[in-house]
């Protein structure tokens, strides 16, 4: 699943083409995400970190079918392409170190830290994630690329008023392989892809100038 914000502009060339620019900003989670109960709450099993996307966009919209001025659904088919900036941020846990005597502590040595599957071997001793922004501070950013292609059904009643649904297959690529998940007998390679391709559903409203 991939859920975020975007903003577009569009100019218009002649009237079937028109020239756009967007910028927007997801959230990519890994297919294979599993929550999984804990002592005082949940975590999602194996995730070492969050991965966000930045994608600015630049491309070319065709109306391929006009609505009429004040009512109707108008057609277009678009397509764009930009970089992708991505931000790798830790998943932070609440991880329980606390000294047992005959099985039983007092929880006295509680630590938030990344998730290691090397470090974290027993999920017993995981009690909770801990907050999103705690790992904030050691976020890593990645290079790539991204290529979009996509129909968009625009409807209203106005001639100021824009509304509508884009639906499209978007194509993305990273030079580094983003570890979301990480299992302690397997390589990041293995489990996690630098090609991330992915379908969207974007629901929009807007104005014309």
């Amino acid at each position: 699943m991939i859920g975020g914000v975007s903003v577009r502009s569009t100019h218009l060339l002649n009237q079937d083409w028109a020239r756009f620019w967007s910028i927007e900003a997801v959230e990519i989670k890994h297919p294979k995400e599993d929550k999984l109960p804990t002592y005082s709450g949940s975590i999602i099993n194996g995730k070492s970190n969050y991965l966000y996307s930045v994608r600015p966009t630049v491309g070319l919209q065709r109306v391929i079918f006009r609505k009429a001025p004040d009512a109707g659904v108008q057609v277009n088919g678009l397509f764009g392409a930009g970089p992708s900036i991505g931000l790798l941020m830790p998943y932070f846990i609440s991880y329980d170190y606390s000294e047992r005597t005959n099985g039983n502590s007092q929880l006295t040595d509680v630590r938030n830290e990344q998730y290691d599957p090397l470090v974290h071997r027993d999920q017993r001793l995981i009690l909770d994630r801990a907050p999103l922004f705690s790992g904030v501070g050691s976020t890593k950013f990645l290079v790539g690329a991204h290529a979009r292609a996509a129909l968009s059904f625009e409807y209203g009643r106005y001639r100021d008023a824009v509304a509508g649904v884009e639906v499209g297959a978007l194509a993305e690529f990273y030079t580094t392989t983003p570890a979301i998940i990480r299992v302690a007998q397997a390589s990041d390679e293995s489990l996690n892809d630098r090609f991330l391709p992915s379908v969207y559903l974007t629901v929009y409203l807007g104005s014309r100038n």
